[in-house]
């Protein structure tokens, strides 16, 4: 399965730990990893896939695809801007939104749109949007939900 993981681009260490988590658990329950390819939750749930094994695809708002982290196996240069959110969660199977500012609630709304299932952990309160309290319980919701369809 295809995991969009979407969250802020600037965060603060526990957040970049929660982050972490969630990539690595992703990546040793075999799912590929899709993110937004640059820093903050993106870097972080990357290394975290990437340290277990995991593929990580990064659809990025520019058109240098050497702009994406280190982490990304994948990178997607798209040349897009901001426009670009729409094409991560579509991208998914399911979505997890880790905290976050008006980026991941454009995401959010898009991968609602899309009917993908939505875990948020520590992200915005939207109708839709499951809310965990770990990175194990929103993988384990996600893939309930994408199972149950």
């Amino acid at each position: 399965m295809r995991v969009s993981v979407v969250g802020g681009g600037r965060i603060g260490s526990g957040t970049a730990a929660v982050a972490e988590e969630l990539g690595r658990l992703l990546g040793e329950r075999g799912h590929t990893l899709v993110c937004g390819g640059r820093g903050g939750v993106m870097r972080a749930s990357c290394r975290g896939a990437r340290g277990a094994g995991a593929e990580t695809v990064g659809i990025l708002p520019s058109t240098d695809p050497t702009e994406a982290n280190e982490h990304v196996s994948v990178p997607v240069a798209t040349g897009l801007g901001h426009a670009r959110n729409a094409l991560v969660p579509l991208n998914g199977d399911a979505v997890v939104a880790v905290a976050g500012g008006p980026g991941t609630l454009s995401e959010i709304g898009f991968a609602l749109v899309y009917g993908r299932p939505v875990a948020g952990l520590a992200t915005h309160e939207v109708d839709g949007v499951e809310p965990c309290d770990s990175p194990a319980a929103a993988v384990e919701h996600v893939e309930r939900a994408v199972d149950e369809r």
